[in-house]
């Protein structure tokens, strides 16, 4: 039996919001596209590893999915849309659980780290470049920083741009204040995803992530943010502070942008022009509603 379903009922009426809110964004970033994930990377131009960057865009994007996504769902618009505009651009999967398929992002942060470390060596020797630009939504715009500053990825990558990443954690709309009131409801959630543990506000990882500073020497910084973010709440604490660090707000830039956690980084344009214009930043235009069809 496992221990979700020995758990005391009031656990269960208490983690229902949560586990539904989880179970909704997976369904949102997990389309019925996710059977045939290799034909449509392939068939957009992305994870080719023949591809040899250019004298306009010099280094590899890699794409780094959010919790409960994998490396295909998460880019299917922000992939192409990048390599129409001339990139290299590779997408990984990382944070795998045993009997878990398709789902990704759940095993602890600091793992998925070392699997992004090993990636972003992958591709370096592919593509001949000596660094990297990283692109992550969610988790995974945040879990780079911990590559950057404890294994030494500040010397392969130029540059990282978070979307809606929980880079201070996240109270999940204040869902996770409920935990204390429920003895060992955090460890049923830490023993079969420790990376929601990880993300919250105020985890033993978090503290170490953040302490000393937001940043490392050596690496540009860009935050895009939505201020309808349901998950990653407060969204302000998905802002960085520090040298080389941009935090944009899309509905500054466009109004009219009603985008939440999981739209802002697997569809809004607004949000994509900005990243091409973190990536490149000596030929950035100015990001408007218009952009949408940019």
């Amino acid at each position: 039996m496992t221990p979700w379903k020995s758990a005391p009922p009031r656990w269960k009426r208490a983690l229902g919001p949560l586990i539904a809110l989880l179970l909704a964004i997976a369904f949102s970033v997990t389309p019925a596209a996710a059977v045939a994930a290799p034909a449509a990377a392939a068939g957009s131009g992305w994870n080719d590893y023949s591809c040899k960057p250019s004298a306009a865009h010099p280094r590899p994007v890699i794409l780094v999915h959010g919790t409960l996504g994998n490396s295909i769902d998460n880019w299917l618009v922000l992939a192409p849309y990048l390599v129409r505009r001339g990139y290299c651009v590779f997408s990984l999967d990382y944070g795998q659980l045993p009997g878990v398929p398709v789902f990704h992002g759940l095993g602890p942060v600091a793992k998925s780290a070392e699997q992004l470390d090993v990636y972003v060596d992958k591709v370096l020797a592919a593509t001949g470049a000596a660094e990297a630009d990283l692109v992550g939504h969610s988790q995974g715009g945040m879990m780079p920083r911990h590559y950057l500053k404890f294994l030494g990825g500040a010397r392969k990558v130029n540059a990282l741009i978070g979307i809606a990443p929980s880079n201070h954690g996240t109270t999940l709309s204040g869902f996770t204040g409920l935990l204390p009131y429920f003895p060992g409801a955090e460890d049923l959630i830490s023993s079969h995803t420790p990376a929601l543990t990880d993300q919250v506000v105020g985890s033993p990882f978090m503290t170490r992530l953040n302490a000393g500073g937001d940043t490392v020497p050596g690496v540009r910084y860009t935050v895009i943010a939505t201020r309808y973010d349901q998950v990653v709440t407060p969204y302000r604490s998905q802002f960085l502070a520090g040298p080389g660090v941009r935090n944009v707000t899309v509905q500054d830039l466009c109004p009219l942008d009603l985008s939440a956690h999981v739209t802002v980084g697997t569809t809004d344009r607004i949000a994509y022009h900005e990243v091409a214009n973190a990536l490149d930043p000596a030929n950035a235009k100015p990001t408007t509603c218009a952009s949408v069809i940019d």
